[in-house]
């Protein structure tokens, strides 16, 4: 690997900040920089380096590590997720908003790959997660056909063997704004349980949960890039908040 621009350090902070969390409070700052201390840029061994750090230090992700104002990474906590598709306001669309969103699974997954890419400002990394879960309450409006519909509730999807890969980019120098593009890789099952989908109408909203969970696997190519599109708005908007100004060039040198 070629020698790193002066603002890769910057790049690596999603991730290198995601370890940082894994500390009990307890740890001081010099604990952190040790923890870091084989890893160098520039050398042979940097992205092994990094994976293998992150992977072993995943048990500390419930902790955090107040010294660098960093809060517990598990769960993964959004106040709110927006999506649009369409035209609300003409024959056909949606909004779909999901508030309080709190997604769990972080410390017992695995990072199986992990690269830097010095020349697109970037890092790319794959992650395994035996079980991730997440829970929230939404708010649907939708019109099809010129025909208005608005529901709201709460709901809960659980997946099982899953992995994804996650790209962040950085935009501009040190301190700009982060970019975060999640595509998931593979779903071995999935149950998602959404409540007043029919207005409270039990009979349907049963039948409705039961195709929903036995019938996932057909549809998925075709929510799949919705589901990407979510989650990755919702990654660049929490990782921007919490890791934008973390000053990773003191943890690696």
């Amino acid at each position: 690997m070629g020698p790193l621009r002066p603002n890769m350090p910057q790049l690596l902070l999603v991730l290198l900040l995601l370890m940082a969390t894994m500390f009990q409070q307890s740890l001081g700052q010099r604990d952190v920089f040790r923890l870091f201390s084989n890893c160098r840029f520039g050398k042979p061994n940097f992205d092994p380096c990094i994976k293998k750090a992150f992977n072993a230090l995943r048990p500390w992700f419930k902790t955090g590590l107040p010294e660098f104002n960093v809060a517990p990474f598990d769960p993964h906590r959004a106040e709110f997720i927006e999506q649009r598709r369409g035209d609300i306001g003409g024959l056909g669309g949606y909004r779909l908003l999901l508030t309080n969103v709190s997604e769990y699974g972080w410390s017992q997954s695995e990072v199986t790959k992990y690269r830097t890419e010095p020349k697109h400002d970037r890092i790319v990394y794959s992650q395994y997660f035996p079980e991730k879960s997440l829970d929230g309450s939404y708010d649907f409006k939708a019109k099809i056909l010129g025909l208005p519909r608005h529901t709201h509730g709460i709901w809960n999807l659980t997946l099982y063997d899953y992995s994804q890969t996650t790209t962040v980019t950085r935009i501009g120098g040190p301190g700009g704004l982060l970019k975060v593009r999640v595509e998931i890789d593979k779903i071995g099952d999935m149950k998602l349980h959404i409540s007043d989908l029919f207005s409270g109408a039990k009979i349907i909203e049963s039948v409705a949960d039961f195709f929903i969970n036995t019938m996932w696997q057909p549809s998925f190519p075709f929510i799949k890039p919705l589901i990407n599109d979510l989650v990755s708005v919702a990654f660049t908007d929490i990782f921007n908040e919490s890791f934008r100004y973390f000053p990773l060039d003191q943890v690696i040198r």
